[in-house]
């Protein structure tokens, strides 16, 4: 029987950040960033495990209680995204056929019903998929003064999130086509291979902790959903 595991790559340093710790270690509600994501992928009863993925070099992890069932850490971070993912999936060991959850540790604000929604609406599907949202606004495209130089029409565009979950065989065999090619998620490997994962519309308050003016949305989110 397929297994449901998570992987959390948090190698990186938060260069865009400007803080003094990466990212994940910054302090949101009383605990850091990152414990907040964890602990919604270990309540998903689905998922059996969830694996982080940090530096060999971090120093930062160990001075935290954690304190979170399922919870497996790897210390085989990459230098890129896609480096501490295939680490990672080979330091967990799964089965060709088990199920992947591969989730940004700066996106806290995910919730287990859509976790859960992703996993049921992918459960019979021969690729996978991620969570995605459409897109609501209209696009611009800009030139390089800083102009519009077209209006891009929005049908059919989607902002990308993540969970992005696929079977593991499948997973290690785009990331390894890929080779040193840079993507910045798995489904543009996935997409590589010919194969089209599948959308799933997940939550607008489901986004990625990028700048620190962020972190107060962040904290706003969390703390209602405590009340």
């Amino acid at each position: 029987m397929s297994r449901y595991l998570a992987l959390v790559p948090a190698a990186g340093s938060g260069s865009r950040f400007g803080a003094p710790s990466p990212k994940q270690y910054l302090q949101l509600n009383n605990r850091p960033l990152m414990w907040h994501t964890l602990q919604v992928l270990c309540q998903v009863e689905a998922i059996s495990e969830v694996v982080v993925v940090i530096s060999p070099c971090d120093e930062w992890f160990d001075d935290f209680d954690w304190d979170l069932p399922k919870l497996n850490v790897q210390r085989v971070g990459g230098a890129s995204r896609a480096e501490s993912v295939r680490n990672g999936l080979q330091a967990m060991a799964a089965a060709e056929n088990d199920w992947v959850l591969v989730h940004d540790a700066a996106r806290c604000c995910l919730s287990v019903a859509a976790v859960e929604r992703l996993i049921t609406s992918l459960a019979e599907d021969t690729v996978g998929g991620l969570l995605a949202l459409p897109v609501p606004d209209t696009v611009k495209r800009a030139d390089g003064d800083g102009r519009i130089s077209a209006t891009v029409p929005r049908q059919g565009l989607w902002l990308a999130q993540t969970p992005q979950m696929f079977r593991a065989g499948l997973l290690a065999q785009a990331l390894a086509s890929a080779g040193e090619i840079e993507m910045t998620d798995e489904a543009s490997a996935i997409e590589q291979l010919g194969q089209k994962p599948r959308l799933v519309e997940g939550d607008a308050q489901n986004f990625k902790v990028t700048y620190p003016r962020d972190l107060a949305l962040a904290r706003a989110i969390l703390a209602a959903r405590k009340d």
